[in-house]
């Protein structure tokens, strides 16, 4: 597994892309400031500070393991909100 701040580089990126890609998808549709927007915006922002939370955890028995979960939910949770996203656009 690559370094910690590395998986905090991912989590950051990914979510970041996603908030992103909701003001533009708003903005290409004139819907700035839609509820469903908001919401996987608050999503995304809760995601963040969920999985950073983890991965600062250091009283886990297998650190390696831990951060691969991580890992492997910052993959599902981002696929839920881009779903979120498809449907908003």
């Amino acid at each position: 597994m690559a370094s910690i701040r590395d998986l905090k580089k991912d989590i950051n990126y990914v979510l970041g892309d996603i908030i992103e890609a909701v003001y533009l998808v708003e903005a290409s549709g004139n819907k700035q400031n839609s509820k469903e927007g908001n919401a996987i915006i608050d999503n995304a922002i809760e995601v963040f500070d969920e999985l950073i939370a983890k991965v600062n955890q250091k009283s886990v028995e297998n650190r390696p393991a831990h951060l691969k979960s991580v890992k492997a939910e910052l993959e599902t949770k981002a696929g839920s909100l881009i779903e979120q996203l498809n449907k908003l656009g």
